[in-house]
């Protein structure tokens, strides 16, 4: 019999130990005790320290930096987890790489965000969490259950409480508008758009116009994540030229690779950046806003561990 009964255990890999500690310290205990690192051949290695037998167990793992390095981390984790006769698994992904190969829109290209999530059923996780995934269809990669969590709401919260007078919410493309329109009814704000243009396969983008009035307005250009920031530093620029009074950006997920996170903060056009801690950024900055998204995981693990509804956090 499966002692779930018994209350969650939290396991971290090494991906964003921090957000597995804040996680732990919520539900209040202390994360599970478990071995995880490479040899000096590039073996991973994952020994779990304590006794999971029939408990449930919430690996924290997202997909971060080196990507594939602490994917195969997870897929070991998973299988350990496994093998020690865990009750029920579930993998806590805060962030989901590869969700933007979710279709085979090439000729002779893979969709790699089906493999990753064929990769993890595999290995034995029997329940996934995600946040703010970049394609919704990603869920239907999994055949084991999926619960999607969404930070909007503390972002909204967040942007509410500053009180900033005369606001408009700007998607960033047309892609991102159905995303925008929840995030501005959130604030009771109107939408705008921008219609932009992406050169080929790279990172570059090319912006055209707005659709929507924007000036003399501030405005929030919010998606679901910031990667290179070129998007981010070209919508800004566009809304400034526009007549717009203050530029914030505003997404789930900040990846920054490279020195893209510099660029965003050395940029003139750009007021504050605000994103969740669903990845590790190591960066301090005046101009630069992190949001926990430890409590609403926290209270998702406890309320999936009691079998109570999830969705009901978000009602």
């Amino acid at each position: 019999m499966k002692n779930l009964q018994k209350g969650p255990l939290i396991l971290s890999g090494n991906a964003h130990s921090s957000l597995a500690n804040e996680i732990s310290q919520y539900i209040g205990q202390t994360l599970t005790k478990a071995e995880v690192f490479k040899f000096a051949n590039d073996n991973t290695f994952v020994r779990i320290l304590e006794n999971v037998r029939e408990r449930d167990i919430f690996i924290i793992q997202p997909t971060s930096f080196p990507v594939n390095d602490n994917i195969m981390e997870l897929l070991i984790m998973i299988d350990a987890a496994k093998r020690a006769s865990a009750g029920r698994i579930t993998a806590v992904i805060p962030y989901f790489s590869y969700a933007r190969t979710d279709k085979k829109d090439q000729p002779r290209v893979p969709i790699t965000g089906r493999l990753i999530a064929d990769l993890i059923t595999t290995a034995g996780a029997d329940r996934v969490m995600l946040m703010d995934l970049h394609a919704g269809q990603v869920q239907g990669f999994f055949s084991s259950t999926v619960d999607e969590l969404t930070a909007l709401p503390i972002l909204a919260r967040y942007f509410f409480d500053k009180k900033i007078d005369n606001i408009v919410v700007v998607s960033p493309d047309t892609g991102g508008t159905k995303r925008a329109r929840d995030f501005a009814s959130k604030l009771r704000a109107p939408l705008a758009i921008i219609e932009k243009r992406r050169i080929g396969n790279k990172d570059t983008v090319e912006s055209l116009n707005i659709i929507g009035s924007v000036e003399g307005k501030s405005a929030i250009v919010f998606d679901d994540e910031i990667n290179t920031g070129s998007t981010m530093i070209s919508a800004a620029e566009i809304l400034r030229k526009n007549g717009v009074e203050q530029v914030y950006i505003s997404a789930t997920h900040g990846i920054f690779p490279n020195d893209s996170l510099k660029k965003l903060l050395s940029s003139n056009d750009i007021k504050e950046i605000v994103v969740t801690n669903t990845l590790p950024i190591e960066h301090n900055h005046d101009k630069l806003t992190i949001l926990s998204i430890s409590e609403l995981i926290g209270e998702a693990i406890k309320r999936i561990n009691r079998g109570d509804s999830v969705g009901a956090l978000f009602m």
